[in-house]
């Protein structure tokens, strides 16, 4: 038998936010400022409910019904819909979790560092921000491989890596915050590991084992200490995929390279990708806002799931 059946229980972690909720826009606004329309870091998109964590439920209860708890990390907030008589969901607050210098809380790439903090959280677990979504049957194999280590997925970048680094170099054009904090986790790894992983994560549900990242959170508690403050995405973040390359370097995990047949980013303001979403008919896919999207592609964003997920889930009132 598969190992990660005789030992299991997987559980789900999501973070999840509603930007329109008055208390919390109020707290936003007094800590960081307003959002700012085509800000990378501080944007509508950034914090808005797009109603995606009730179609990932959804996704879920259709096609991975062995998940065993779903966690909730949210700030202060709870759904409307949810039903929290469901014994398989938690709701866990950043206070449960957090460092008090860090709270309140608006960056979700902090919030990660902490999220095998969660009281009960099972050693095997997934994670995924509330946009990211199962579209086909899945087995817990898809995760965690027969030795019981997890399945990291990432996305070939060599190429995009390199026009990047040149854009930088030769006509001072700046990463972006999110190629700038996987930078910085991968320049950790290469410092403490001799090796550095120039690939990207593939921005979807990852898979993890509680005790390698709690142990390598705690091998780079210095490197993370001077990111506590930032309630904000900043650039010197330190980006997940620390726990990803820091597996990869020991051997405590099995790199995989995806495709648009098995994980596929869905740029919600891309009109031509629900037409390629419906073509390769992915494993996997993120419905991403961002800066660039605009309150008539988040509307498209709800017709769609809704057409794609219609029938309500267990963790539904």
């Amino acid at each position: 038998m598969n190992v990660v059946y005789e030992i299991m229980d997987i559980d789900l972690v999501y973070l999840w936010v509603d930007g329109s909720d008055v208390e919390w826009v109020a707290k936003h606004d007094a800590c960081i400022g307003k959002t700012v329309n085509k800000s990378t870091v501080n944007c509508k998109g950034r914090y808005a409910d797009n109603g995606e964590l009730k179609y990932s439920l959804r996704s879920i209860e259709m096609y991975a019904p062995w998940v065993h708890r779903i966690f909730i990390v949210t700030d202060s907030q709870k759904p409307k819909w949810l039903n929290m008589s469901n014994p398989k969901i938690q709701l866990v607050d950043h206070k449960e979790i957090m460092p008090a210098e860090s709270l309140p809380c608006f960056n979700s790439s902090l919030i990660e560092h902490f999220i095998h903090r969660i009281p009960g959280l099972s050693e095997y677990f997934l994670f995924g921000n509330d946009d990211t979504l199962i579209n086909r049957p899945v087995s817990p194999e898809f995760f965690f491989a027969d030795d019981g280590l997890p399945i990291i997925r990432l996305n070939h970048s060599r190429l995009r890596n390199f026009y990047l680094r040149f854009k930088k170099l030769f006509f001072g054009v700046s990463f972006k915050n999110y190629v700038q904090i996987v930078d910085n986790a991968a320049k950790l790894v290469k410092k403490k590991y001799g090796v550095y992983y120039g690939c990207r994560p593939h921005h979807n549900i990852d898979a993890y084992l509680k005790s390698d990242y709690s142990r390598i959170e705690q091998v780079f508690k210095d490197e993370i200490e001077p990111t506590l403050g930032n309630h904000v995405r900043s650039d010197n973040d330190i980006h997940r995929s620390l726990i990803a390359f820091s597996v990869m370097s020991e051997k405590r995990g099995h790199p995989v390279y995806v495709n648009s047949k098995t994980s596929f980013r869905f740029h919600i303001q891309n009109k031509k990708h629900y037409e390629l979403l419906e073509k390769c008919n992915p494993v996997l896919f993120c419905m991403n806002d961002s800066e660039y999207a605009t309150d008539d592609d988040r509307k498209k964003v709800k017709e769609f799931l809704d057409r794609r997920f219609p029938r309500k889930s267990e963790f539904e009132n």
